[in-house]
């Protein structure tokens, strides 16, 4: 089965998790945050653990459960670079995956690590990607009586960048570094447009790009296969499946987790408004009755309304921009990252 991995932050999240548990490969609740304390970092959100829900969602060791740990806060990069707190890191977040009987992880931290220039920092950039290796290995030697398989690391990677190559991207090297340690890749694929810039979601020309720049750095500069992907669109089963190259593409494909929104915006144009979830967008729809249009350009629906003279738009996912998404990550080999569960229309499920 290819991955899919599901976070879910919300009471509808955990609701839909239960429900449609078989649809899923991971769940991933969004329950921790490793930051620095008083004195020393600090593992919050075991307050949030619902052993109940753990239990009534994964039956017969399936789905996977693999909480969210994202990096928080600032400073951190003593994390990176003392022993003791590097060290007592990697202790957190294994025991309390070892206490609560966890099978992994979700490791959030590059966007922290980008925004507060450790990445454009060469030593340190180094010293993050070896953090990412040990915390890897540390889950991979976890044994619990139950388990048949290692813990895994699941690793939060960013979109390419939109102009040239910047310092922030996630790289060929850095992703054959960590091949050992990072069982899957979460590849962020939405959040294209902001309230500063309003727009699409997740254009597809924009994710399919994101894919491409991922199948480039897993099949290397000279691989023609990649280099026909790069050209063409979405891989094709015979390119997949040329000999030894077609096999490595095929196994490291695997590993990659497509990000999908099931959320959307309300912007207020030229600047404004946010996301919104699934309930806010029906009652929109109920309360301005308003014509659906769809962006041939974007591959998303949109649709606009007036209130107080002021002209939003809303884009929000539709069955149609869903399928498109979910094909073109299935034709690829990869699996899916949807964010978040609880923020979509129950009738999304069907096609997953």
């Amino acid at each position: 089965m290819t991955s899919s991995i599901f976070a879910c932050r919300n009471g509808n999240g955990y609701e839909m998790a239960k429900k449609y548990r078989a649809k899923f490969t991971h769940i991933s609740p969004v329950w921790y945050q490793l930051k620095r304390g008083h004195k020393d970092l600090e593992l919050i959100g075991g307050h949030d653990v619902d052993t109940d829900w753990i239990k009534d969602v994964r039956q017969e060791g399936q789905p996977l459960i693999v909480p969210r740990v994202v990096l928080e806060g600032w400073p951190l990069d003593n994390m990176l670079v003392e022993t003791r707190e590097k060290l007592q890191a990697i202790q957190l977040i294994s025991s309390e995956c070892r206490k609560r009987g966890y099978d992994g992880i979700v490791f959030e931290a590059w966007s922290l690590w980008s925004a507060y220039g450790t990445l454009q920092n060469s030593k340190l950039r180094q010293k993050a990607l070896n953090f990412v290796q040990e915390l890897g290995s540390s889950l991979h030697n976890i044994v619990l009586p139950r388990q048949t398989r290692n813990m895994q690391l699941i690793f939060v990677i960013p979109p390419v960048s939109r102009q040239a190559q910047e310092l922030r991207d996630f790289t060929a090297a850095d992703m054959a570094y960590l091949k050992d340690a990072v069982d899957a890749y979460s590849l962020m694929t939405y959040d294209f447009s902001n309230s500063y810039n309003p727009g699409p979601t997740a254009p597809l020309s924009w994710m399919r790009t994101c894919i491409q720049s991922v199948i480039s750095l897993i099949g290397g500069n000279d691989n023609p296969i990649a280099d026909n992907v790069l050209k063409l669109g979405p891989v094709s089963n015979q390119a997949r499946h040329q000999g030894s190259l077609g096999r490595k593409m095929d196994n490291n494909m695997s590993k990659i987790l497509v990000g999908i929104n099931f959320y959307g915006n309300d912007f207020v144009l030229p600047q404004g408004g946010g996301p919104i979830l699934g309930h806010e967008y029906l009652s929109l729809l109920s309360s301005y009755k308003p014509k659906l249009s769809w962006d041939g350009f974007n591959d998303e629906h949109y649709f606009d309304y007036t209130v107080a003279q002021e002209l939003h738009r809303v884009f929000y996912p539709s069955l149609k921009s869903l399928s498109l998404r979910l094909e073109e990550a299935k034709s690829c080999g990869a699996g899916v990252s949807i964010w978040e569960i609880g923020q979509g229309l129950e009738y999304f499920f069907d096609l997953l």
